[in-house]
């Protein structure tokens, strides 16, 4: 990378996949200065104009979604597959929330002597900075609501991974958002990223991320009392009982734990399982490791591509030398990334690799006997961003549910994610939420009107 151009490298090939412009930090002036005209331009239109704008959105992601989900599989290295699944879930953000604008709806309050009424007014400009693990699709987690909430946007995307940011802003142009109102700027967290958060036209960050970072944002973010919306780091945990099916709980952590290669701040790393069950439980899951393709991301037979970079495949190699491997499977040779899906059995719950977030396709399985020794070992973490429940028994299942401390649980399931449900964390896995019902509100402010009747 030079001051000027940024090399995108595919990760499956180590080869350039293409360069784009570095933002110079000192352009952000003049950015949010366009932003900030654009929104009062945008927040000025009709809603019912504004919810036209975000589906036309959504009919032009889905209109490239295979040239998208292609683009998307050679910047990150996830399976085509799960490519297109992310370009069609950024396609569902934006039509989900396209019904915001004419649903931001306020309260009347009784008092005295008039009449009080709320309203959802937007930020202004916000700033989004999102990762390199699920770019597109993340991007319209932040984008979407923000821009139906009446915002101007400056979004910067991971270095590493900034070329469907930029077919968003084209795409969005297209549609008919006023001229700046979604800007892409590039370049590094500690130059770029850190100009965008202390910018005083800033008055929000949106942040996907590590917890090291999103502290960092929040400090910063406090000095000027910007918003924040932080979703961070997350260690989650599968508890499986001895009643529940064994065969479904292991064949769901091809997507659950190997899934995007492990780099998925939901992955279910810690897998605690009753011990009558943990014998046949680990015989059907070294067969799911064995049964797993890693490969070329674009072979739709692959299960699983490299990791995102040779900086991230040493990161996580750091955590498996040295520790318990019971299994591991088969990754390519040659150029790119690659490192085998990897079990971790017997490990203690104080090992390293069973307690920090690895981001990659490595799993700890860890015996229990009791459900009430289960939720305690599950809830000494430092995270809470989501979680599994394996039962046979309906009553247990939300008995237990309730008491993990997590925001995203999912019971006989590793799915954590959907666009009409809200999705974030507990603990230092980050703060405020995103999806769902309220995801427009919370890129706005509430104010209070009073209306004097003269009584």
């Amino acid at each position: 990378m030079s001051a000027q151009t940024i090399d995108v490298i595919e990760p499956a090939t180590e080869q350039v996949l293409e360069s784009v412009e570095a933002t110079d930090p000192g352009e952000l002036d003049a950015i949010v200065t366009r932003a900030r005209a654009a929104q009062r331009e945008w927040h000025a239109a009709a809603p019912r104009d504004r919810a036209q704008a975000l589906r036309r959105i959504a009919d032009g992601l889905e209109a490239e979604l295979d040239e998208l989900a292609r683009l998307e599989a050679r910047n990150v290295g996830m399976p085509i597959g799960d490519a297109r699944f992310c370009v069609q879930g950024a396609a569902d953000t934006f039509r989900y929330c396209s019904a915001g604008p004419e649903r931001l709806l306020g309260e009347t309050i009784p008092v005295a002597g008039g009449v009080d009424m709320t309203f959802r007014e937007p930020i202004g400009v916000v700033g989004l900075i999102t990762p390199w693990n699920f770019p597109l699709m993340i991007e319209s987690w932040k984008v979407a609501p923000a821009l139906a909430a009446g915002n101007g946007v400056v979004l910067k995307p991971s270095e590493l991974t900034p070329l469907t940011a930029r077919a968003l802003a084209r795409i969005g142009a297209a549609a008919g958002l006023p001229d700046g109102l979604l800007t892409v700027v590039n370049g590094e967290g500690p130059t770029v990223g850190r100009a965008l958060v202390d910018h005083p036209g800033i008055g929000k960050i949106g942040f996907t991320g590590s917890t090291a970072v999103g502290k960092d944002i929040a400090r910063r973010a406090a000095e000027k009392i910007a918003r924040v919306t932080l979703e961070l780091g997350g260690k989650s945990a599968s508890i499986v009982f001895a009643d529940a099916d064994l065969r479904a709980a292991a064949e769901g952590l091809r997507g659950g734990v190997f899934g995007n290669s492990g780099q998925d701040c939901c992955a279910r790393s810690r897998v605690f399982v009753q011990r009558p069950a943990l014998a046949e439980f680990l015989a059907l899951l070294e067969g799911v490791v064995a049964g797993t393709v890693v490969g070329d991301p674009l072979d739709e037979a692959t299960h699983m591509g490299p990791l995102i970079s040779a900086k991230q495949r040493e990161r996580v190699r750091g955590y498996v030398d040295g520790a318990p491997v019971l299994t591991t499977g088969s990754a390519p040779d040659g150029p790119g990334y690659w490192f085998a899906p990897t079990v971790l059995h017997p490990i203690s719950d104080d090992h390293p690799a069973a307690r920090e977030e690895i981001f990659g396709p490595v799993v700890s399985v860890l015996p229990f006997d009791t459900e009430e020794e289960a939720v305690t070992r599950a809830n000494n973490s430092v995270y809470g961003l989501s979680g599994s429940v394996w039962t046979g028994d309906a009553q247990r299942s939300l008995r237990v549910a309730r008491r993990i401390d997590a925001g995203a649980l999912a019971v006989n399931s590793y799915s954590s994610v959907r666009v009409h449900t809200p999705f974030g964390g507990f603990k230092q896995s980050g703060t405020g939420r995103e999806l769902g019902p309220h995801a427009v509100e919370s890129y706005t402010e509430v104010k209070n009107v009073f209306f004097s009747t003269g009584g």
